[in-house]
């Protein structure tokens, strides 16, 4: 199978970081396609960034081919659901999935992200997946997004501090990374803290191969149906969305095509 692995942002060694560890964690005959817009921020930190990343998130996916499965790989979820509007091949956001893969292994859990500003987005989607209950707090470590790609960061320390206090002060059990930028750093942290410490980006691409195997597709009964064909005006006229058709004309952005099609 082949999975596309979307970073929301516009830093490729972001991007190569990302499909590095999704990589690593899939299936031998899973192919993993890791690729960022070309177009948005270089870094979503907040409301702001998040609505400006959306369309070239969409953009990456629209012009895919092949594809089995998604991963959005931001950690807020990004565009999640307007993402699931334009495919049936399943797409995964890294934040649910860690969370969900959380309660698997732990009663209680915290999330260490960034900085304070994604806070509020991630309480928000824990709220919304049902999940705030089983979350202890989200800390931030107050490191920007970039520095995670920065030689000579204290971004790892940071981090580890945060975990450090999490398990001290909330009683978690377990923790969530809160950032598509920390994948690489998991496995050490977990070793280091003697807890299961979660990347989203692992978590995603292995629900998603599940969801593969078991041959289960995005429902399109409800709030996932495509989108209804029209014209979109000014900038976004290309992302005018074909409807139910596979083939678009000019101006009209097409649904992914997925293997076999």
């Amino acid at each position: 199978m082949r999975i596309l692995v979307v970073n929301p942002n516009t830093t490729a060694a972001m991007t190569d970081k990302i499909g590095a560890a999704a990589a690593a964690a899939a299936s031998s005959g899973t192919e993993i396609v890791a690729v960022n817009p070309d177009f948005g921020p270089p870094s979503i930190e907040g409301y702001f960034d998040e609505a400006f990343s959306v369309p070239g998130l969409i953009d990456a996916i629209c012009k895919a081919r092949g594809i089995d499965a998604y991963v959005i790989a931001c950690f807020d979820d990004t565009g999640l659901d307007a993402a699931r509007c334009i495919t049936d091949a399943p797409v995964i956001g890294i934040g649910e999935a860690a969370f969900h893969m959380a309660t698997l292994l732990a009663g209680r859990f915290s999330v260490v992200t960034t900085l304070p500003r994604s806070v509020p987005a991630i309480e928000h989607n824990l709220a919304r997946y049902g999940l705030a209950s089983r979350c202890a707090r989200v800390r931030a470590a107050n490191v920007p997004v970039l520095n995670l790609e920065a030689v000579g960061s204290d971004a790892h320390q940071r981090i580890s501090d945060e975990i450090r206090l999490a398990i001290r002060d909330d009683r978690a059990e377990a923790i969530v990374l809160g950032c598509a930028g920390m994948a690489d750093l998991a496995s050490a942290l977990s070793h280091a803290h003697d807890v299961p410490v979660l990347d989203g980006v692992v978590c995603a691409v292995k629900l998603a191969e599940s969801l593969v195997a078991l041959g289960l597709k995005t429902s399109k009964s409800g709030g996932y149906a495509m989108p209804r064909a029209k014209r979109y005006s000014g900038g976004f006229a290309r992302f005018s969305p074909a409807g139910n058709n596979d083939r678009a004309s000019d101006g009209e952005l097409a649904p992914p095509a997925t293997n076999g099609t």
